[in-house]
């Protein structure tokens, strides 16, 4: 691609159409994503994240546009990434219930992706965190990641984003189904919506009671998670949320949390990557000798196991791989 320089040249100043480019050849791999991604690390590493993750139906994008709608009111330039289901048969993202939020609105400064998690298990895209770097190098303050949204699956979040707000309902369940999920581990904030519905106090009670006994059995937290009764659509308890949101921020900054917390999810990412970049030698590198070798041929002959023959197929290819012997 001769204008790759020129295209991330335009993105680093601020164009969303370049912005968006590029975050499409790192979402489907291109051979040009390393350089992108070399090219725009410099420029990165002062963006507020934000995740934000629930069951499905919480009313999570709702609450999203109204987070985007607070912060672009106080001018901060805002980039949202809402990671959606993959469809089954094309492996795109099944858009849901994004159209109603209302991203392209012209007095927001507001740059809207929505992307596919694919095969990803963890509530995010495999090029979630890429793609906030493009967003973040491009100029945006604050970055919105809203998870897909599958219940127990969603704990990545908290390893992608400085703030991890969980969005429940009166409806969401008993607090036994809220620790399997492993909620009150992630969980920097809580957002209570559709608080207008029956069940919304007593669910606020439960967790009030969840995060006490957390407290007594692990000591006093530096952080206790607040509680917001929200209700997105009739505008209710948005400011409190806003706040509560940035006391977490601020919070981590007097604590010097912010930089441990990102020096951890850097190195979480660096393993990841690492793995990634493994699975990649052996397929390309590994795999291909398996058939030619006649492994499959010992196995089939009970000569030697599976676990056995895998050592040592990885074995060898790394070491012709590596040059070693």
């Amino acid at each position: 691609m001769h204008d790759l320089p020129a295209l991330i040249q335009k993105s680093l100043q601020g164009d969303k159409r370049s912005t968006a480019r590029l975050i499409s050849l790192i979402e489907r791999a291109d051979p040009a994503a390393p350089f992108i991604l070399e090219q725009i690390y410099p420029h990165t590493g002062n963006a507020y994240t934000i995740g934000i993750t629930g069951p499905p139906g919480a009313g999570k994008s709702t609450l999203v546009d109204r987070l985007v709608q607070a912060f672009c009111g106080q001018q901060y330039s805002v980039g949202v990434i809402a990671v959606d289901p993959a469809s089954p048969f094309t492996g795109g993202a099944l858009l849901g219930d994004r159209v109603r939020m209302k991203h392209d609105r012209g007095d927001r400064d507001c740059f809207f992706r929505s992307m596919s998690a694919g095969k990803a298990m963890g509530g995010l895209a495999g090029a979630t965190q890429d793609a906030a770097r493009v967003l973040e190098a491009s100029g945006r303050q604050i970055i919105l990641i809203e998870t897909v949204g599958v219940g127990q699956s969603e704990l990545d979040v908290a390893k992608a984003t400085d703030t991890v707000l969980v969005v429940l309902t009166p409806e969401s369940g008993d607090s036994v189904q809220m620790m399997k999920a492993g909620l009150l581990e992630i969980a920097d904030v809580y957002a209570i919506n559709k608080s207008d519905r029956p069940g919304a106090d007593s669910l606020s009670r439960a967790l009030q009671v969840m995060l006490d006994r957390k407290t007594m059995a692990g000591g006093t937290p530096c952080w206790r998670p607040p509680i917001c009764l929200t209700s997105a659509s009739l505008g209710q308890g948005l400011p409190e949320l806003y706040g509560c949101i940035w006391n977490h921020h601020d919070h981590l900054r007097k604590t010097s949390a912010l930089e441990e917390r990102r020096k951890s999810r850097l190195q979480a990412e660096l393993q990841q990557k690492i793995e990634a970049e493994l699975a990649r030698v052996v397929r390309e590198k590994i795999l291909g000798e398996i058939e030619a070798a006649g492994w499959l041929e010992e196995l089939w002959a009970r000569k030697i196991d599976p676990l056995t023959a895998a050592r040592r197929i990885v074995a060898a290819g790394f070491a012709e791989t590596t040059g070693s012997k």
